[in-house]
């Protein structure tokens, strides 16, 4: 079940070229695309969707805070409590790359580095 605890939930598209990506799956794989504003002004995101049912997201990296961050497709898996479960993760030696926050609508969300270096999203999805 999706949103089930220690499951995949979401997968985004972390890209310098936001339109030759949206081109990209639109051509091949025929995604649409709903424009979501960032909290506090950081942009837009770009919720791609297939016959109305969300697929995935993408993000623009094109800003400083993204300034070593690679092109690539970043995945979220949900958990039943995104601040325990990151104490857990930090004293079984992950490194908290982004602490937790809210996105309305969406769920907690915090980024990890696991101990051997793989990046990974960490999240507690509001209830449907």
């Amino acid at each position: 079940m999706r949103g089930s605890h220690g499951t995949f939930y979401w997968n985004e598209l972390m890209t310098r070229d936001v339109e030759g990506a949206k081109k990209f799956y639109a051509d091949t794989l025929g995604w649409s695309y709903d424009a979501m504003p960032m909290p506090g002004g950081g942009g837009t995101y770009w919720l791609a969707t297939m016959d109305g049912e969300p697929v995935g997201g993408i993000l623009d990296i094109t800003g400083p805070e993204f300034g070593q961050v690679p092109e690539s497709w970043m995945s979220y898996i949900a958990v039943d409590d995104v601040d325990a479960r990151v104490a857990k993760a930090v004293k079984a030696g992950a490194k908290l790359m982004k602490p937790a926050f809210d996105v309305p609508g969406v769920g907690r969300i915090a980024i990890l580095m696991q101990p051997d270096g793989a990046g990974v999203g960490w999240m507690t999805p509001v209830e449907q």
